[in-house]
């Protein structure tokens, strides 16, 4: 049976950052990374369960909560999408100091934008998941958007999102604009698999379809019907998780089902 381990590591600009290692019983045949959505964390839905799912498939996972959300330190208004995809190479850092050197990156929501931009400088990495994933990172704007004359003119303004009051920067907004994706797609050559709802509300599958059309060989995309872009329903993460392993396989050193 799984288990899992408590640890911290340095994020950017003198953060601790909280994470949680998924470890399969007996060991682990390789180790992914996995980076949550825009607010979410490393204990929603989709991160939890599927890393979790993943272990239990023999992959351990490192997720971790962005600077300012559940356990890790900092004020989550300093973050923007820079400094998530810096993360990423800090979790990397990391698991290599620990003796566990990552293959495989995962990201959810935003998450999957950020390792597509982290992907092609990370050392060893073998291959890369995006679920629900936005072609651009800007996507997110619209979350916000009626505070967005707010934001421009005083600089910041707190915003409702998940259930909880944040402050949005205009930092924020000028950094997710300044990233274009295409080049790093383009630029991955790393086998890549595009996961997405066609009933996804919050990112529309036509995001997938621009990843995936803009992605080289190998590529693959698969369908998550039924499921909604939070992942909450615990039947989806678990297949989302068993696809991922049976894909991984065949890059994964020492990776089955």
């Amino acid at each position: 049976m799984p288990t899992f381990e408590s640890v911290s590591f340095p994020g950017v600009n003198g953060t601790s950052l909280a994470g949680t290692l998924d470890m399969p019983d007996g060991g682990a045949s390789s180790w992914a990374v996995f980076c949550h959505g825009f607010t979410l964390g490393k204990n929603s839905a989709a991160a939890s369960r599927i890393s979790k799912a993943l272990a239990a498939h023999g992959i351990g996972v490192l997720r971790y909560d962005a600077a300012g959300l559940g356990g890790s330190s900092g004020a989550w208004e300093d973050g923007t999408f820079s400094t998530k995809i810096a993360d990423i190479h800090s979790a990397v850092s990391f698991m290599q100091a620990q003796g566990r050197p990552v293959s495989l990156l995962v990201g959810h929501s935003l998450g999957g934008a950020a390792v597509l931009a982290a992907a092609p400088e990370v050392e060893g990495l073998v291959a890369v998941v995006t679920i629900a994933a936005p072609y651009r990172p800007d996507h997110v704007v619209h979350l916000f958007e009626d505070e967005m004359q707010t934001i421009k003119a005083a600089g910041s303004a707190e915003v409702e999102l998940g259930g909880r009051s944040l402050r949005i920067r205009e930092e924020l907004l000028h950094d997710l604009a300044a990233h274009d994706l295409a080049g790093c797609i383009r630029g991955l050559h790393l086998p890549l698999l595009v996961m997405h709802s066609p009933t996804d509300n919050t990112v529309g599958i036509e995001n997938a379809s621009e990843i995936f059309s803009m992605a080289r060989h190998p590529r693959n995309f698969i369908s998550l019907e039924g499921s909604d872009h939070l992942m909450v329903d615990r039947a989806q993460t678990h297949r989302a998780a068993a696809i991922i392993a049976a894909w991984a396989a065949i890059y994964l050193p020492g990776a089955g089902i």
